[in-house]
C-alpha cells in the first residue's frame, strides 16, 4: 500500500480503533488456486492475535495452509472530496478530487483450529463484543439458544487465529490542507450525509494539534 508520510497511520490506539469499529476484514491469500479473498469479521484478542470463524463448506480452510500468509484488509470511513469543498478554489482554483478514507492491512500466519473450544472461543468474544455494543443489557447470549441447536451450529464451523507480522495504516484525512480549507473538506463532508468520516477527521487533527 502506498503511504505518504503525511497519512501514514502510527497510533496503536487509532489502528485497534479501527479495527473495533469496522471488524469485517477482507482475507487475501495466494493458493494453489490462484488469489482468493474472503469478508470475516475478525477481533483482537488480548495477547494482540486475530481471531473469526468461517463455515466449514467454506474452502478457505482447505485452500490455505496452516501458517500461510495472509492479508487481512480492515476499511473505515470513506468518501469523496469534491473540489467545491476547498474555500481556496476560487482565489486559485488548483484543486482536484480526491478520495479520503482510513485503512489498515495487517499480514501474518493464519491457522484454522478444528477443535470446539477454539470454535466456542470465536463466536463468545464475536456475540459479546458486538451485542454488548447493540443491545446493552439485553445482550444475546450463547446460551439463550438451547443447547442441541447451538452445538449443531458450532459443529459447522472452523476457527481461525492470524498471528500479527507486520501492520500497514494509512488515513488519509486532509493533513496535508491548510485550516480553511481542511474546515471545508469536513463541512463539506458533513453536508453529503458523511458525518462519521467528518468527525474522524476532527478528532485526527485535535490529536495531532495536541501533539503538537
Amino acid at each position: 500500500m502506498y503511504i505518504p508520510p503525511h497519512f501514514q497511520e502510527t497510533d496503536p490506539q487509532q489502528i485497534r480503533d479501527l479495527i473495533a469499529a469496522a471488524p469485517l476484514a477482507s482475507i487475501v491469500a495466494q493458493t494453489e488456486s490462484g488469489l482468493i479473498a474472503n469478508h470475516i469479521p475478525l477481533l483482537s484478542t488480548p495477547d494482540g492475535a486475530l481471531i473469526g470463524h468461517i463455515a466449514q463448506a467454506n474452502d478457505m480452510h482447505r485452500l490455505i495452509r496452516d501458517g500461510q500468509e495472509v492479508l487481512a484488509i480492515f476499511r473505515g470511513e470513506d468518501a469523496y472530496v469534491s473540489p467545491n469543498f476547498y474555500p481556496t478554489k476560487p482565489e486559485h482554483h488548483r484543486h482536484v478530487p480526491t478520495w479520503n478514507y482510513q485503512v489498515v492491512h495487517i499480514y501474518g500466519e493464519i491457522r484454522f483450529q478444528h477443535d470446539e473450544k477454539s470454535r466456542r472461543a470465536a463466536v463468545g468474544l464475536l456475540t459479546r463484543m458486538q451485542e454488548r455494543r447493540l443491545n446493552g443489557d439485553a445482550a444475546w447470549r450463547m446460551a439463550d439458544a438451547p443447547a442441541d441447536y447451538m452445538q449443531q451450529m458450532l459443529d459447522h464451523i472452523v476457527a481461525l487465529r492470524i498471528t500479527i507480522t507486520r501492520t500497514l495504516a494509512k488515513s488519509k484525512l486532509s493533513q496535508n490542507r491548510g485550516e480553511r480549507d481542511f474546515t471545508g473538506v469536513v463541512s463539506g463532508l458533513r453536508k453529503s450525509g458523511h458525518e462519521a468520516l467528518a468527525r474522524c477527521m476532527e478528532a485526527s487533527r485535535h490529536d495531532m494539534q495536541g501533539k503538537g
